[in-house]
């Protein structure tokens, strides 16, 4: 006789999960907020508390984030800008070419006024 074996779950965990998304919230509840975020402590005469190892993590990976950023725009601007040079360029020497064209000369340049 052959044994067949069923797992059934009853937690919530999926439909938490899918409710999570559903509202734009993270997955992982404990992943960011007020208590991930914030200091574990705070000194009473106010200094600043140093920041935790996540913390320092996150805000490297932000910084770097930005830095790509602001590289990729620089390069998408320089190639906007490139790109425009080149219509322009392509635009004047069919000018150029229009205005050394051969002109009429002796009697059809006469009948032409």
């Amino acid at each position: 006789m052959k044994h067949l074996s069923r797992s059934i779950c009853c937690t919530t965990t999926v439909s938490t999960k899918e409710w999570r998304v559903s509202r734009g919230l993270p997955i992982n509840k404990n992943a960011e907020g007020i208590l991930t975020d914030g200091p574990d402590y705070t000194f009473l005469d106010g200094r600043p508390t140093p920041l935790l190892q996540k913390q320092k993590l996150r805000m490297l990976k932000q910084r770097d984030f930005a830095s790509k950023i602001v590289e990729l725009n620089s390069e998408l601007e320089f190639a906007k800008t490139r790109h425009q040079k080149m219509l322009q360029a392509k635009e004047e020497e069919r000018e150029e070419i229009l205005r050394n064209r051969l002109k009429p000369k002796g009697k059809a340049l006469l009948n032409k006024k």
